[in-house]
Formats: structure tokens, C-alpha cells, sequence
């Protein structure tokens, strides 16, 4: 999805990627990100609760709804730091966290963006010469997850975060490059 903002062109991408607390920190600090919010993606009921989505209850992946400026950071090099941040091979698992919620994902919102998503995947897939376990699909819904779940790690700096530091380390560093 495309819009204008203060005079410059933002767009969305949902990523999934284990817990969001992480990830949405992650991708917060890339710049060219605008905005970021975590949310649930993909499942079978409506507004869904944390505690349903754990016990898997309904389907959902934990998401990262990340808002960007396409001029100062296109999609394939915001995939590309995002496939830092996860382990690509690993099926409903990243980290110690297990489960079909913590699952990798790409929901895109227009065809454009699917294009994008599946030529970095497949790009990836080639590096390691096997499948990697990346759905690329249509958004089909998103709900936003509960207000204390926003921005957890700012609030909690101490907080739990499957993405290591090396991770946030590096992509700190390729962004002042980029």
C-alpha cells in the first residue's frame, strides 16, 4: 500500500519473524523506516488476544506492520536486513520460541510488493541451496496487538528478544553504509 506523507511517499510491508518485540525493534531502527507496529496477520479469527495467539489458538503470526519511504529504502534492501535478523530455514521457530505464530513471513499489499518479496527469497534460497521456510502471501487481515505489546523493548529494555546483538550491531552498521 502506497500513500503520501508530509509531501513523501510511504509504504507498508507486514513481516514475520518470531516474537515482534524483537523484530519491531529491529526494523525500528532502519532508516528510511517511518513507523512501526506489532500486530497479528493471517489468522482465522478477529481480533485476536496475545494469550489466543500463544496457545495457538487462531492461526495468526506475530507481525511487524513497518512503514517506509521507498526513496530512502527500497524493499529489497529492507528484506535484506530483515533476513539478517531471522533464521530463514527454520519452520514455525525462530529462537527458543516454537510455534506456527512464530513462523517467517512476507504479507504484502499489492502485486508490486509480491514481486519484490519473491525474487529476495528466492535469491536467498540460492545462497543457502536449500528451501527456505519464508511464506510469501497476501496480507488476508492484520489486527494491531495490545497497547503494552507497542514498542516492548523500549519500554522494557531489559526485555526478552530472540534477535542477538550481533544482529542489531550489524544492521546498525550497514545502514550508516547504505
Amino acid at each position: 500500500m502506497e500513500s503520501q506523507g508530509n509531501g513523501r511517499r510511504i509504504r507498508r510491508i507486514h513481516l514475520a519473524g518470531g516474537c515482534f518485540w524483537g523484530l519491531e525493534k529491529y526494523m525500528s531502527l532502519i532508516p528510511g523506516v517511518v513507523s512501526t507496529q506489532v500486530g497479528y496477520a493471517n489468522g482465522r479469527t478477529e481480533k485476536p488476544t496475545y494469550e489466543e495467539v500463544c496457545y495457538e489458538k487462531t492461526g495468526h503470526a506475530e507481525t511487524v506492520l513497518v512503514t517506509y519511504e521507498p526513496e530512502r529504502m527500497p524493499l529489497s534492501r529492507l528484506l535484506t536486513l530483515y533476513f539478517d535478523a531471522i533464521d530463514p530455514l527454520a519452520k514455525n521457530r525462530q529462537g527458543f520460541d516454537i510455534g506456527p505464530q512464530y513462523r517467517t513471513g512476507i504479507y504484502y499489499e499489492d502485486e508490486e510488493d509480491r514481486e519484490i518479496a519473491e525474487t529476495a527469497v528466492a535469491e536467498l534460497q540460492k545462497k543457502f541451496g536449500k528451501p527456505v521456510m519464508i511464506e510469501v502471501v497476501p496480507l488476508e487481515n492484520y489486527d494491531p496487538a495490545e497497547e503494552h505489546h507497542q514498542k516492548y523493548l523500549e519500554k522494557n529494555p531489559g526485555g526478552y528478544c530472540h534477535i542477538g546483538r550481533d544482529a542489531f550491531a550489524k544492521v546498525r552498521g550497514k545502514v550508516e553504509t547504505l
